[in-house]
C-alpha cells in the first residue's frame, strides 16, 4: 500500500459502521502493516462514548499464532457522509498522530497496531491497544487530584519531546494561530456564546467567564506564544484511562495543535477537579509537572513562568466549552457536563484573574 501524507491511495472501503469491520478486511490491514496474520473470526462490542468516532473491542481469532495480543480497540468514523465531512480534519489529525508523532513523545498513550485513512480524511480506522482493565474518567464527577498529578506529569511526557520544535509547524494541519483564524475566531464566537448564554440561562461566575472569552478570546489567540509545544488541545478526564495500578493513559488525540502547553494543563486542572480540589493542590501539581518538565530535558523554563503561562491559558477552558457545545449534538448528559465544566473553570478564571496579566 503507498501511503500519502494525508491519507492512503488504493484502499477502498475504509469502514464507517462496524458491521463493516470484517475479519477479511481487517486481516488485510493487518498484514500491510507488515503482521503475519489470517483472522477467521471476529467478536466486537462498542466502547466509550463517542459522538464523531465509534470504539470498539475487537475479538479475533486468529488461524495461527501471531504477535498480536488477543484484544484491539478499533476507532472508525461514524454518521453520514456530511457529518464526515465536518470531522475529517480531527480524523486527519488523530491518524496523524498515532502515525508520527506519538513515536517522539514520552506520554502514556494506546500502541497503534495499524491505520488506515482514505485520501480526503472522512474515514479512517485505527487498531489500537486495548488497555483493559483500565478505566475512563467521568467528566461531570471529576478525578481526584492524585489522578490529576499524574495525568500532568503524563503531559509533560508530552509537551517536552518536542518543545519549540519548530518541525512541528511543516506537518499538515498544525500551525500557530494566525491574524486570519482571530479573525475567523472573532466572526463566530459572540454568536455561538449567545446560543450558549441563552441555553444555559447563565448567570453569575459563569456569565462573566463568557463574557471574558468573547471580550479577550481573539487577543489572545493571536498572541504568539512565547514557548510552544504539541498539545492534545482538549486533556480533560474523560479522555483519560485510569488503570488500577493508579496509571494514567492519554486518549482522543483529534484536537491535537500547536500552542502554550500549558493550554493542556490548564484545561485539565480548571475543568476536572472540583473547585476545592483545585485550589488545594494546583499548585503542587504544577510545581511537579514543571520538574518533570526539567527532567525531560525542558531548560531556561522558570517556575514562574510556568504558573504565568497556566494563569493566562485558563481561558481555554471557556473557549473549548463553548465551541465544543456548538459542535456537539446536545444530550442530557453533555448539558449536565458543559455546565459542570464551566462552573468549575469560571471559579479558577475568578480566584487567579488572568486579566492582571495583561
Amino acid at each position: 500500500m503507498t501511503r500519502a501524507a494525508d491519507g492512503d491511495v488504493g484502499r477502498p472501503g475504509i469502514p464507517t459502521a462496524v458491521d463493516d469491520l470484517t475479519a477479511s478486511w481487517l486481516s488485510e490491514l493487518l498484514r500491510s502493516e507488515g503482521h503475519d496474520v489470517e483472522i477467521v473470526s471476529l467478536g466486537v462490542e462498542p466502547v466509550g462514548s463517542g459522538q464523531m468516532a465509534g470504539s470498539f473491542r475487537l475479538i479475533p481469532t486468529y488461524a495461527r499464532p501471531v504477535d498480536l495480543p488477543p484484544t484491539l480497540v478499533a476507532k472508525i468514523a461514524i454518521g453520514d457522509r456530511s457529518q464526515r465531512e465536518f470531522a475529517s480534519g480531527v480524523f486527519r489529525n488523530e491518524v496523524l498522530f498515532y502515525r508520527r508523532l506519538a513515536p517522539t513523545l514520552s506520554a502514556p498513550v494506546p500502541r497503534c497496531h495499524a491505520s488506515a485513512l482514505s485520501v480526503d480524511s472522512t474515514e479512517f480506522v485505527l487498531l489500537l491497544e486495548d488497555m483493559a482493565p483500565a478505566v475512563q474518567g467521568d467528566q461531570i464527577a471529576g478525578c481526584s487530584p492524585e489522578q490529576a498529578l499524574a495525568a500532568a506529569i503524563a503531559a509533560a511526557g508530552m509537551h517536552a519531546p518536542r518543545w519549540c520544535d519548530t518541525t512541528l509547524l511543516d506537518l499538515p494541519g498544525l500551525s500557530l494561530p494566525t491574524h486570519d483564524d482571530r479573525v475567523l475566531m472573532d466572526s463566530v464566537l459572540e454568536p455561538m456564546a449567545e446560543t450558549f448564554r441563552a441555553r444555559f440561562q447563565l448567570s453569575g461566575r459563569p456569565a462573566a467567564a463568557v463574557d471574558w472569552l468573547v471580550a479577550t478570546g481573539g487577543e489572545w489567540l493571536e498572541r504568539r506564544p512565547s514557548r510552544f509545544a504539541l498539545i492534545h488541545g482538549d486533556l480533560r478526564v474523560d479522555n483519560l484511562l485510569f488503570g488500577p495500578d493508579g496509571s494514567v493513559t492519554i486518549i482522543d488525540w483529534q484536537t491535537i495543535t500547536v500552542g502554550n502547553p500549558l493550554r493542556d494543563i490548564a484545561f485539565l486542572l480548571s475543568t476536572s477537579l472540583t473547585v476545592d480540589d483545585r485550589r488545594a493542590h494546583e499548585r503542587d501539581i504544577l510545581l511537579a509537572y514543571h520538574r518533570r518538565l526539567g527532567a525531560l530535558g525542558v531548560t531556561d523554563y522558570t517556575f514562574d513562568d510556568c504558573w504565568s503561562d497556566y494563569v493566562d491559558s485558563l481561558i481555554q477552558a471557556p473557549m473549548i466549552i463553548v465551541f465544543g457545545c456548538g459542535a456537539a449534538m446536545p444530550t442530557e448528559r453533555g448539558d449536565r457536563m458543559f455546565t459542570t465544566m464551566l462552573e468549575r473553570a469560571a471559579a479558577a478564571i475568578d480566584d487567579l484573574n488572568p486579566t492582571a496579566l495583561r
